[in-house]
C-alpha cells in the first residue's frame, strides 16, 4: 500500500440508487440482508431509501414497497459499526415531514442534492441537519450540464451553508474521463472541504470516471453492488474497491467480503441485473437523468414513438430530474409529428 496515497471513502448506495431498478420494491428482509453483508466488509456508508431520495415516494416517480422511515430503522437495527444515511432532493422532501422523522430514526449522514446550478435550495436543509448533529453532504447532480467554473461557484455555496463534503453527480452518465478530471481538479482546489463523485455507467465509464475522480484529488466515491442503479447503472463497488485497492489506495473495505456481498446482492436483492442497452447509451449521449430509462420506454410504446427519439428531444430541452411529466408532453409532439408524415 503507497501511503502517501489518501483514503478514499466508498459511500454505498446500492439500497438508494438501486431501488430505481427494482421499482422502488425493496423489502425489510432485502434490507436487512444487505446492509449486514456490506457492512461486515466494512463500507463506511450506506444509503437507504426511495431512488430519489427521502419523500419521493409517489405515483410520478415511483411507490415504494415500504415508507422511508421503516427502511431506515431497518437498516439502523442491523447496522453495527457502519454510518447510515439518505439522499434528499428539497422539493421530494421536507424538513417536517421527512428530514426531521429520518434523524429522529437514526440517520449519521444526510446528502443534500439539487440541480447542478440551484444549490440555493439546500441552504434550509443543510443548515438543519447540522444544526441536529448530523453530517451534511452537498450533491450537485446532473453535473455534465454545467462548465467547472459554475461548479465551483455552486460548491463554495454548499460549503458556506455548512456542508461538510460536496458531490458531483454524472446523472446522465454523460462525462467521460478527462471531463471528470478537470471539474474534480478545479474544484478540489477552490473548496476546503472533501470533494467526490457518483458516476453511472451509460457509456460504460462509470469504473474509468470515478478512477479519475479520484486521481483529481476526489476523497468520496460512490458505488454499487454490481452497478446495481438507474438505467445502465452505478460504479460497481465491488470493482471500484478492487481497481482502488490495485492503484494502491486504501479505502478499509475487505474485498473478499465486498465480492461476498455484491453476489448476496446479485441473489438476493436485484430483479435485473443493469445493461448497457442502446437505450441507455442514447440517455447518456443526450444528457437525460439515467432514471427516465423505464418511464421513457412505457410512454413511448404507449404513444407508439422510438425511445431514442424521445430521450435526444428531452436532451434538446435539458430536462432534469423531477420534470418527468415533460416525457408524455414529447411523445405526443414526436407522435403528431410522425401522424403529419403519413
Amino acid at each position: 500500500m503507497n501511503m502517501d496515497k489518501a483514503k478514499i471513502f466508498i459511500a454505498d448506495s446500492t439500497l438508494r440508487d438501486g431501488s430505481h431498478a427494482n421499482q422502488h420494491q425493496f423489502s425489510k428482509e432485502q434490507i436487512q440482508k444487505y446492509c449486514k453483508a456490506a457492512g461486515n466488509a466494512g463500507v463506511p456508508l450506506i444509503e437507504v431509501g426511495h431512488g430519489n431520495g427521502v419523500g419521493a415516494s409517489s405515483l410520478q416517480v415511483g411507490i415504494s414497497l415500504i415508507d422511508d422511515i421503516e427502511m431506515i430503522r431497518v437498516a439502523r437495527e442491523t447496522l453495527v459499526k457502519t454510518n447510515l444515511g439518505i439522499f434528499m432532493i428539497p422539493g421530494f422532501a421536507t424538513i417536517k415531514k421527512d428530514l426531521k422523522p429520518a434523524i429522529d430514526a437514526g440517520v449519521d449522514m444526510v446528502r443534500v442534492a439539487s440541480h447542478c446550478t440551484e444549490a440555493d435550495i439546500t441552504e434550509r436543509y443543510i443548515n438543519y441537519v447540522r444544526e441536529r448533529g448530523k453530517v451534511a453532504h452537498g450533491c450537485l447532480m446532473s453535473s455534465h450540464m454545467a462548465s467547472s467554473d459554475v461548479l465551483v461557484e455552486e460548491c463554495k455555496k454548499m460549503e458556506s451553508y455548512g456542508a461538510q463534503g460536496v458531490i458531483l453527480m454524472d446523472s446522465a452518465g454523460n462525462s467521460l474521463p478527462h471531463d471528470v478530471a478537470e471539474k474534480i481538479s478545479v474544484i478540489v482546489k477552490n473548496v476546503s472541504i472533501p470533494v467526490g463523485f457518483h458516476a453511472h455507467n451509460n457509456l460504460s465509464m462509470a469504473v474509468a470516471n470515478s478512477v479519475a475522480a479520484v486521481e483529481a484529488g476526489a476523497l468520496i466515491i460512490d458505488g454499487t453492488a454490481k452497478g446495481f442503479g438507474a438505467g445502465a447503472g452505478n460504479t460497481p463497488i465491488e470493482i471500484l474497491v478492487a481497481v482502488l485497492e490495485k492503484l494502491g489506495y486504501d479505502t478499509g473495505i475487505d474485498l473478499y467480503k465486498i465480492l461476498d456481498s455484491s453476489d448476496l446482492a446479485e441473489k438476493e436483492i436485484m430483479n435485473v441485473n443493469p445493461s448497457i442497452d442502446s437505450i441507455s447509451i442514447v440517455s447518456g449521449l443526450s444528457g437525460v437523468f439515467s432514471a427516465f430509462k423505464k418511464h421513457v420506454i412505457r410512454i413511448s410504446s404507449e404513444y407508439k414513438v422510438d425511445p431514442r427519439d424521445v430521450f435526444f428531444e428531452l436532451g434538446k430541452r435539458k430536462v432534469v430530474g423531477g420534470q418527468e411529466d415533460l416525457i408524455v408532453e414529447v411523445a405526443i409532439e414526436l407522435s403528431n409529428k410522425k401522424k403529419n408524415k403519413i
